[in-house]
């Protein structure tokens, strides 16, 4: 293994580097480089200076990203880990940031092979993200400074609220004596469905067949069972309905 590691593209993460935030995504990423024979020191509490370091990664709430960074030694390169806040806050050091599309659970979190948006206030910490990306194994892609919010809803609505509608399905199931497992092989071949052909091919049921009565019977279901839960069904079934459309014209 090399002394520093290297990029594919032969670029050398200049050590050492400091994590600061012990919580799950900075034990992961410290991990990780060690793993990949980086030179890191940490994870550091939260106030650390990290005077030693060239690059200091902040693995801590987007609310404290300002105030840890204000902390920091200057001279180095600084990033963090949030796809919602911008660089600002790390100002005045040269700022970067590397957000995993990634549920991260801990040290033991593997990286490889996941995507990762990367931003950085110069070309040398655009590299740097870049660099640090790639050595733990993640394929980085660009997203600007104005594209930052959406990217990161577009994130929210694909994990945060496929757990929710999955959580609505599980509640309804309950109700008829059927359990989340039961609804496992569904929902896996429906994600699969939806990665291979997209969300217009993907899309099956009595939306998508036209089939109205079904779908008032349903309704009926969910206002005497969940009726706390008959605006999402409203709001789902004329957003599924705008998307079969969009698979009639295609076709």
């Amino acid at each position: 293994m090399p002394d520093r590691p290297l990029t594919p593209a032969g670029a050398v993460l200049d050590g050492p580097i400091a994590v600061v935030g012990a919580g799950r995504v900075g034990t992961a990423i410290a991990a990780g480089l060690r793993a990949a024979g980086a030179e890191v020191e940490g994870p550091l509490g939260r106030g650390a200076t990290a005077s030693d370091a060239a690059i200091m990664l902040l693995a801590v709430p987007d609310a404290e990203i300002r105030a840890a960074a204000a902390a920091l030694a200057t001279g180095g390169s600084v990033g963090h880990f949030s796809g919602a806040t911008s660089l600002e806050p790390l100002a005045p050091h040269e700022a970067f940031s590397i957000h995993p599309l990634l549920a991260i659970t801990g040290p033991e979190t593997s990286f490889s092979g996941v995507p990762a948006a990367i931003a950085g206030s110069t070309p040398h910490a655009l590299t740097t993200a870049e660099a640090l990306a790639t050595t733990l194994g993640m394929h980085p892609f660009r997203v600007a400074e104005a594209d930052r919010a959406a990217y990161h809803a577009a994130a929210s609505i694909a994990s945060n609220f496929l757990v929710t509608l999955e959580a609505f399905a599980e509640d309804l199931a309950a109700t008829a004596g059927v359990d989340r497992e039961a609804l496992m092989p569904l929902v896996l071949a429906t994600v699969q469905n939806w990665s291979d052909h997209g969300p217009a091919r993907a899309l099956t049921g009595p939306i998508a067949r036209g089939d109205d009565d079904t779908v008032a019977r349903q309704r009926a279901a969910v206002a005497e069972r969940l009726p706390e839960r008959v605006a999402l069904f409203d709001v789902l079934t004329d957003a599924t309905r705008a998307l079969a459309g969009r698979r009639e014209v295609a076709s």
